[in-house]
Protein backbone atom coordinates (compact mmCIF):
# COMPACT_ATOMS: atom_id res chain seq x y z
CA UNK A 1 0.00 0.00 0.00
CA UNK A 2 1.47 3.03 -0.50
CA UNK A 3 0.17 5.96 1.72
CA UNK A 4 1.37 9.73 1.24
CA UNK A 5 0.29 12.94 3.15
CA UNK A 6 0.57 15.97 1.15
CA UNK A 7 0.91 19.47 3.19
CA UNK A 8 1.81 23.27 2.65
CA UNK A 9 5.32 24.43 3.70
CA UNK A 10 4.54 24.97 7.74
CA UNK A 11 1.22 23.62 7.81
CA UNK A 12 0.06 24.11 11.53
CA UNK A 13 -1.82 20.74 11.33
CA UNK A 14 1.21 18.73 9.78
CA UNK A 15 2.11 17.00 13.10
CA UNK A 16 -1.24 16.29 14.44
CA UNK A 17 -1.93 14.51 10.97
CA UNK A 18 0.69 12.65 10.77
CA UNK A 19 -0.01 11.49 14.79
CA UNK A 20 -3.40 10.25 13.41
CA UNK A 21 -1.63 8.70 10.34
CA UNK A 22 0.44 6.45 12.35
CA UNK A 23 -1.59 5.96 15.31
CA UNK A 24 -3.97 4.46 12.96
CA UNK A 25 -1.62 2.11 11.15
CA UNK A 26 -0.26 1.12 14.33
CA UNK A 27 -3.77 0.60 15.45
CA UNK A 28 -4.10 -1.98 11.73
CA UNK A 29 -1.11 -3.66 12.59
CA UNK A 30 1.35 -1.52 10.44
CA UNK A 31 3.43 0.23 12.86
CA UNK A 32 6.38 0.05 10.02
CA UNK A 33 4.27 1.19 6.94
CA UNK A 34 6.19 3.39 4.85
CA UNK A 35 4.59 7.02 5.05
CA UNK A 36 6.00 9.63 2.87
CA UNK A 37 5.43 13.36 3.06
CA UNK A 38 5.04 15.68 0.42
CA UNK A 39 5.07 19.60 0.74
CA UNK A 40 3.30 21.52 -1.96
CA UNK A 41 4.58 24.78 -2.61
CA UNK A 42 3.41 26.63 -5.13
CA UNK A 43 -0.15 26.46 -7.43
CA UNK A 44 1.81 24.92 -10.66
CA UNK A 45 2.57 21.74 -7.85
CA UNK A 46 -1.08 21.87 -6.22
CA UNK A 47 -3.15 22.05 -9.38
CA UNK A 48 -0.68 18.62 -11.10
CA UNK A 49 -1.29 16.89 -7.63
CA UNK A 50 -5.02 17.99 -7.50
CA UNK A 51 -4.43 19.00 -3.83
CA UNK A 52 -7.48 20.31 -2.37
CA UNK A 53 -5.44 21.11 0.80
CA UNK A 54 -3.54 20.56 3.58
CA UNK A 55 -3.64 18.60 4.90
CA UNK A 56 -4.39 15.87 2.19
CA UNK A 57 -4.28 11.62 3.27
CA UNK A 58 -3.50 10.08 -0.08
CA UNK A 59 -3.99 5.64 0.20
CA UNK A 60 -2.22 4.15 -3.55
CA UNK A 61 -2.85 7.68 -5.13
CA UNK A 62 -6.56 8.14 -4.43
CA UNK A 63 -7.67 10.78 -1.75
CA UNK A 64 -10.82 8.93 0.23
CA UNK A 65 -12.09 12.69 1.27
CA UNK A 66 -12.02 14.06 -2.16
CA UNK A 67 -15.03 15.65 -3.86
CA UNK A 68 -14.73 16.41 -7.92
CA UNK A 69 -15.52 19.75 -7.34
CA UNK A 70 -12.68 20.55 -4.68
CA UNK A 71 -10.34 22.85 -6.87
CA UNK A 72 -6.47 22.93 -6.55
CA UNK A 73 -5.28 25.14 -3.35
CA UNK A 74 -2.25 26.07 -1.52
CA UNK A 75 -4.49 26.45 1.76
CA UNK A 76 -6.01 24.68 4.86
CA UNK A 77 -8.27 21.74 4.83
CA UNK A 78 -11.53 20.99 6.92
CA UNK A 79 -12.47 17.55 6.69
CA UNK A 80 -16.31 17.04 7.76
CA UNK A 81 -16.10 14.76 11.01
CA UNK A 82 -19.03 13.48 13.84
CA UNK A 83 -17.86 16.43 16.08
CA UNK A 84 -18.10 19.09 12.84
CA UNK A 85 -15.91 20.59 10.31
CA UNK A 86 -12.15 19.79 11.87
CA UNK A 87 -8.84 20.14 10.33
CA UNK A 88 -7.79 16.71 10.46
CA UNK A 89 -10.24 13.59 9.80
CA UNK A 90 -12.08 11.19 11.99
CA UNK A 91 -9.75 8.60 13.18
CA UNK A 92 -12.88 5.83 12.23
CA UNK A 93 -13.51 7.22 8.69
CA UNK A 94 -9.54 7.06 8.14
CA UNK A 95 -9.09 3.61 9.63
CA UNK A 96 -12.06 2.43 7.03
CA UNK A 97 -9.99 3.75 4.25
CA UNK A 98 -6.29 2.45 5.36
CA UNK A 99 -8.17 -0.91 6.10
CA UNK A 100 -9.64 -0.80 2.37
CA UNK A 101 -6.10 -0.52 1.12
CA UNK A 102 -4.53 -3.18 2.56
CA UNK A 103 -3.86 -6.15 0.29
CA UNK A 104 -5.60 -8.77 0.91
CA UNK A 105 -3.92 -12.26 1.73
Amino acid sequence: MDVELLVIPDCPHTAAATDLLRQTLTDLGMPGQLVRTTVITDDVHARERGFPGSPTFLIDGVDPYGQQSQPAALACRLYDTPAGRRPIPDATRLRHALNAGQPRP
